[in-house]
């Protein structure tokens, strides 16, 4: 037997105009229990808008772009409203649109869902008419582009492996992934569909969406792709007054080959050393510096002659660091070169090694898997080796064990994608990459095509760990690269992400939307709508 209660809910959601009527006149404008509030956002909006409209810049009818800008999830919303009035601000016509999920991984009663849209619609109307605010949700087209439905499947197991952090084909035999990758192509589709309707009804020169690589928001990014419609994605780091953006691909994938073709060749500034240095140290001690505001180490450096004790490393033998992503992360996600996935990776590595009794291993594992469900990473290594020899060493990512003590033990590093090889090849510690990361094929590490070609190149390095050492233009050439991807390839942006109201408040809109501030954002505001980017020159 059906309750009441649901079957009473069930019949309203039929009737149209009930769950509005009820949002606004019953709910008095509260979202629904399944919902997120944007009280803050509600209360800075009016504001945010009024100074858009004061300070709107004119542009020539060639630069003006319509850009449709997407969001979804609370805190990517109010993010991407005040975004969408920046680009307006600028001069361009922008056309916001959202979906009323809180989840990823639910759907909420159709009721619900519809009260939640409304709560949105009424929270975001304040910047009209500087943004013209819609509802993905409510557009749809009948059929997609051709390709684009086997380009959203591979997105909704994508989607998946990220949600669960797990790369192994058997989540087909469990339920819970199998309904899970049901929801998300689903949920992916109909993004997809209703962000062409929008495209097309706004005539969008150029759509900016977060990430690009996992849920809506990658199935945004490959509709504008099918539509051969200019698309830029942004994300942020580890630096405040940053973000990393990449015009008509993911950027997650980092693509720094444009950056590196104008500038690899330019040899670095003392300036620019100091600055590299300052940055490394502050790492290493896990302490911030300048607008680098991510602590990056939980345990303080103790050197490396206390990380051996700590670990009871025989300092007669070499040692072998094998550095982990986090499973599942969208930096490390689809990034497979000849391998299934991370996961893959480690498992056959460490089960390599664990025959190599005249080599110790050390696995490091991502720090940011304390954040997620479990130690994916851990729980790799466990069941490759249920019983670990005594060359394998494995590090929690909740250790006291500082990693940048380690890169100074290490002879020998491996990586997936984690950016600690870089710093290891500028350590000049010699780095095998097994997955497609932005430093990969840079001259400074080594990176196999093959498993074949991996395990020989591992087992060289093994036989004689001394003559794998990088050499001094090998280094060079990795802190060049460091200094031009921690340095030059973020652009500026006033509001990140993580502690984006801390930021509001800091750097209000009201002053960034003056003429000659927002001058300060013009490269990234043109990169955004599709104009070229200028990397400048070498020597």
């Amino acid at each position: 037997m059906i309750p009441a209660k649901s079957a009473t809910v069930a019949a309203l959601d039929r009737l149209p105009w009930t769950a509005e009527l009820y949002q606004r006149y019953r709910a008095r404008g509260a979202p629904p229990a399944t919902g997120y509030r944007l009280d803050r956002l509600i209360e800075a909006l009016p504001g945010w808008a009024d100074a858009a409209r004061a300070h709107r810049l004119s542009l020539e009818p060639g630069h003006m772009k319509n850009v449709l800008v997407f969001a979804c999830l609370s805190w990517w919303i109010e993010h991407g409203v005040l975004l969408g009035l920046m680009l307006a601000t600028a001069g361009h016509r922008v056309t916001l649109v959202t979906l009323p999920y809180r989840r990823w991984t639910v759907d909420p009663p159709g009721f619900d869902l519809r009260r939640q849209r409304v709560y949105l619609e009424d929270a975001l109307r304040p910047a009209s008419p500087m943004v013209v605010i819609g509802n993905l949700a409510q557009r749809s087209v009948a059929e997609l582009p051709s390709g684009l439905s086997d380009v959203l499947e591979r997105q909704a197991l994508l989607d998946v492996q990220y949600t669960l952090q797990r790369e192994d084909a058997a989540w087909e035999q469990d339920a819970e992934a199998r309904a899970l990758f049901a929801l998300r192509l689903r949920r992916n589709r109909a993004a997809a569909a209703g962000a062409l309707s929008w495209m097309e009804r706004s005539e969008s020169d150029a759509v900016v969406v977060p990430n690009g690589s996992i849920l809506e928001f990658g199935a945004v990014f490959h509709a504008a792709r099918a539509r051969r419609i200019h698309v830029s994605t942004y994300e942020f780091g580890e630096q405040r007054e940053r973000l990393w953006l990449a015009q008509d691909a993911q950027v997650m994938r980092q693509d720094t080959t444009a950056l590196w073709q104008s500038r690899g060749l330019t040899p670095l500034t003392e300036a620019e050393r100091e600055g590299l240095r300052g940055m490394y140290a502050a790492r290493r001690v896990g302490a911030s510096w300048a607008n680098f505001a991510r602590q990056w180490q939980s345990g303080e450096s103790e050197g490396a002659a206390a990380a051996r004790a700590r670990l009871g490393l025989d300092p007669s033998r070499p040692v072998v660091l094998i550095c982990t992503n986090v499973v599942g992360d969208s930096l490390a996600l689809d990034r497979q070169v000849f391998t299934t996935g991370m996961s893959e990776w480690l498992a056959a590595t460490v089960r390599r090694l664990a025959g190599r009794s005249e080599a110790q291993v050390v696995v490091r594992v991502h720090p940011g898997e304390m954040l997620g469900a479990g130690h994916p990473s851990q729980d790799i290594v466990r069941s490759s080796l249920p019983l670990l020899p005594e060359n394998i060493h494995l590090v929690p990512p909740d250790s006291p064990v500082n990693t940048y003590d380690l890169i100074e033990l290490a002879d020998l590093g491996l990586v997936y994608t984690t950016t600690v090889g870089l710093e290891m090849a500028m350590a000049g510690v010699p780095v095998l990459v097994a997955g497609a990361t932005h430093y990969r094929g840079k001259g400074f590490t080594s990176d196999p095509d093959t498993w074949e070609e991996y395990f020989a190149t591992l087992d060289g390095w093994l036989a004689d760990p001394a003559a794998a050492r990088l050499g001094p233009a090998q280094v060079e050439l990795a802190q060049r690269y460091a200094y031009r991807f921690f340095f030059e390839f973020p652009f500026p942006y006033p509001w990140h992400l993580i502690g984006f109201w801390d930021d509001v408040r800091l750097r209000p809109p009201q002053d960034v939307f003056r003429a000659e501030n927002l001058s300060a954002y013009e490269r990234t505001i043109s990169a955004m709508v599709g104009e070229p980017v200028f990397w400048g020159t070498g020597p």
